[in-house]
């Protein structure tokens, strides 16, 4: 089951202090200036007046940082031409993000917004799930600002820019996606019970991050956590591949520090729309359940 805290660094505050907790093994841990760096840059999503129509925070990137942009950029571009979705490839153009340096949110939510409506707004790291997904049901997305450690420009133990705007971004210029991934939020924001908020978090999961969906023959990834991921393309088509089942996506165990072993296959975009979007449009708490307990009882 997804942990969302996992996912992302501990901030605090501590007497006006921001600090990031990296973990032990995070290339960044010892190198102080990236640590300081995390630090000013989470001051800046926790200082935005959002609620007061505040515009959001402009992140003044360096040289290295628009460098780490830009050579995640030009190695995933070849993998995303092999191993994507046409639907996000045709996303990904219409989208036009920069390759050079990293964009400022505004600047994605002025491309990504007369496309499909989407927002982006600036996070420190984790946003708690129930306001996560509410505002996804809004078409908001909450991003971190912050880069990889240089060391490792491929590689990232946590979500970052790249991972939310590369994978997510590009995915959300799809109108199919971008409704998908809305009516998950919207599905999240009705629910009552943090077991069954926490399954349609799960089927997000399976799908929104670690989708796959056939076309032409061939399996091809539409989940921003792949399509994000330089390793996770060369891994996914060795990986099992399941027919989509909700039951299973919504209570399947997995490690989010490794490459997934076990996704879950569309067999078009329909078939992906017909299961997953009818489910987002239409759980409530009691299908949750029942969906819960038909897997336990396997």
């Amino acid at each position: 089951m997804l942990d969302d805290g996992r996912l992302y660094s501990a901030v605090t505050t501590d007497d006006g202090v921001v600090e990031v907790h990296l973990a032990d093994n995070h290339p960044g841990r010892a190198d102080a200036a990236y640590v300081a760096r995390r630090g000013a840059i989470a001051r800046a999503a926790l200082d935005w007046d959002r609620d007061g129509g505040a515009p959001v925070p402009v992140i003044d990137y360096t040289a290295v940082e628009d460098g780490v942009w830009a050579v995640a950029s030009e190695h995933l571009a070849p993998k995303h031409q092999k191993y994507a979705h046409s639907e996000y490839l045709d996303a990904k153009a219409r989208l036009g993000l920069p390759t050079d340096r990293v964009p400022q949110l505004a600047e994605v939510t002025a491309a990504l917004h007369p496309l499909t409506g989407w927002t982006y707004v600036a996070a420190p790291g984790l946003v708690p799930l129930r306001e996560f997904y509410a505002d996804l049901g809004q078409r908001v997305f909450n991003s971190t600002q912050y880069l990889r450690h240089a060391s490792e420009p491929l590689y990232t133990p946590e979500p970052d820019i790249i991972h939310e705007v590369i994978g997510h971004a590009n995915q959300l210029a799809s109108p199919r996606f971008a409704a998908l991934t809305a009516a998950a939020g919207a599905a999240g924001a009705r629910l009552e019970t943090p077991d069954a908020l926490k399954f349609v978090a799960d089927v997000f999961w399976f799908t929104m991050e670690f989708g796959v969906i056939r076309e032409h023959g061939e399996v091809k990834a539409y989940g921003a956590g792949i399509l994000s991921s330089f390793g996770e393309m060369d891994e996914f088509g060795h990986m099992e591949h399941r027919p989509l089942d909700l039951a299973a996506m919504g209570t399947l165990a997995y490690d989010i520090t490794t490459y997934q072993p076990i996704l879950f296959c569309a067999e078009s975009l329909d078939h992906l729309d017909e299961v997953v979007g009818t489910f987002f449009e239409t759980v409530d708490d009691d299908l949750a359940a029942r969906l819960r307990a038909e897997a336990a009882a396997r």
